[in-house]
């Protein structure tokens, strides 16, 4: 399984992106890199490409198919692209603030502690749909992993598309989430016109 380990803070800094989005507490001294020369419109496209990759921790490859798969689907293919996104069991674990960050959330699913509707998932991009329900699996609910979570978790806002009780270690999706419910910084309009070249 193919995972990107790029430095957290050296990424953000170069793409300019807050590291509280991506659950990072720690705030660099260092300045983004000042570049003299002009960003081509390519190069500003792929920017935000890189953006949304390194956000929702997915690869080259996985994320041409989730636009592939987006363009598919009826309506706006950006908004489409991040609900999918979205959708993705590690992102909803993180949602849900049964993980302090994405990274984390992969790790959990990926150790089989996450079920999904009762049954045991342990696939980071396995896609949720409205009605799904995502738990803690019962034997871990009172690990003291997922204690200090909550304590650190504790007051973090979960989306409105996402309905999520702490206490037991469980939320449900409730519905498709819309563009104003994703507060990822990503301008998607520039990564359909990188896609469409």
């Amino acid at each position: 399984m193919a995972i990107d380990r790029a430095p957290i803070m050296k990424r953000c800094r170069t793409l300019g992106l807050e590291p509280a989005l991506l659950g990072v507490s720690k705030k660099s001294r260092k300045k983004p890199p000042m570049s003299r020369r002009k960003v081509s419109e390519y190069g500003v496209q792929q920017k935000e490409k890189q953006k949304a990759k390194f956000i929702y921790g997915v690869l080259e490859r996985q994320f041409r198919n989730y636009f592939a798969k987006a363009t598919r689907i009826k309506g706006l293919t950006g908004e489409n692209l991040l609900v999918l996104l979205e959708y993705r069991l590690d992102n909803v674990v993180f949602r849900m603030g049964f993980a302090r960050t994405r990274r984390e959330a992969r790790q959990i699913v990926s150790h089989k502690s996450i079920t999904v509707n009762g049954k045991l998932v342990n696939i980071p991009s396995y896609l949720v749909k409205p009605g799904d329900v995502v738990a803690v699996k019962e034997g871990m609910k009172t690990n003291q992993r997922f204690k200090d979570i909550a304590a650190k978790t504790e007051g973090v806002r979960v989306p409105a598309w996402i309905d999520s009780n702490m206490a037991n270690l469980q939320g449900s999706i409730i519905s498709r989430p819309s563009r104003e419910q994703i507060d990822t910084p990503v301008n998607e309009t520039l990564i359909v016109e990188f896609y469409s070249k």
